[in-house]
């Protein structure tokens, strides 16, 4: 064994720790978002927004990257103005595609249909997958096709056992995977493009705040302090998962996705007591299925022989 080898093997205990933080972190925050219940959707997205943008400058200050943001990440120094225009409306495409996805899920998560949200988030890396076969030209392996088959019918079971379109969970797949699509194709790190997009989104915020008035914020002591917070507890999974990513192989942080949407559905049938019905057993047990094909096909990516330099770790 190498000694490259000897220290990605070191680091992966902690990457495993990080990842697990971060996956777990989403996986219980409808138990912050619950907190919330008397406070508007928009309202609470609103400081979302606001306070994470806060925090993340204060991250970029302490790391010594706060002066990257006018070049729109210090990975790119010599990135001609044209480029970076385009950089900067594509960040502005991929903050109104975060902001419908965060909006959504505090919706949904107070109108209790945590249950319809996991869907969302359990289909979501199968329709990433089909993004990429549809715009970026990747071709699907026969475990992909299939596994997005799969889906596709738990997706149609769904609307025939209810006769109603699960449009929270198909929203909130597809907003963030159209997120992840658009962001890879913006040569931006990821720290600097969250920063980025909750900067760009924090003007419209304090205008709705301001003409909508203060609201609840500042008329309840706890609920002020819960909105204040509420970019930290959306700040820190982000920079857990970044950090995740750099430290662990690919196939790792493809099964550790599946754990904030686990957490959900847990959450959402034993601690909230929502519905699930026979019907939502066969459209989860055909995704679920699908997302084992899916896994597999990662695992067999990962595993196939490559260049040292192209292995995570």
């Amino acid at each position: 064994m190498t000694v490259s080898s000897d220290r990605s093997l070191s680091r992966q205990p902690n990457g495993l720790l990080y990842g697990v933080l971060a996956y777990g972190s989403w996986g219980i925050l409808p138990l912050y978002w619950k907190l919330l219940t008397q406070v508007s959707a928009l309202e609470i997205l609103c400081h979302r927004m606001i306070w994470s943008a806060l925090f993340l400058i204060l991250v970029l200050a302490v790391r010594g990257e706060f002066v990257d943001l006018l070049t729109l990440g210090k990975a790119n120094p010599d990135q001609p103005n044209p480029q970076r225009i385009r950089s900067l409306f594509g960040l502005m495409a991929t903050a109104l595609l975060l902001a419908t996805n965060w909006g959504i899920y505090i919706y949904a998560v107070n109108i209790d249909r945590i249950v319809e949200t996991s869907l969302g988030y359990f289909i979501n890396p199968l329709i990433s997958t089909l993004l990429g076969c549809l715009i970026l030209r990747e071709r699907l392996t026969r475990l992909q096709g299939i596994a997005v088959a799969l889906a596709t019918l738990g997706v149609g079971n769904f609307v025939w056992g209810f006769g109603s379109v699960p449009w929270i969970a198909l929203i909130l797949s597809s907003s963030f995977a159209f997120y992840g699509l658009f962001r890879k194709l913006i040569p931006v790190s990821p720290l600097m493009g969250i920063t980025i997009e909750t900067l760009l989104l924090t003007p419209v915020a304090l205008f709705w705040l301001h003409d909508q008035g203060s609201g609840v914020f500042g008329s309840d002591a706890r609920i002020t302090v819960l909105l204040c917070l509420s970019g930290i507890i959306t700040s820190l999974p982000l920079l857990c998962f970044n950090t995740a990513a750099k430290l662990l192989p690919l196939s790792t942080v493809g099964f550790l996705q599946y754990l904030a949407p686990s957490l959900q559905l847990i959450l959402g049938v034993f601690l909230y007591g929502e519905p699930f019905t026979p019907a939502h057993l066969t459209s989860f047990g055909l995704i679920w299925i699908a997302l084992a094909l899916y896994s597999l096909h990662l695992i067999r990516l990962y595993r196939a022989p490559s260049a040292p330099s192209d292995r995570p770790g």
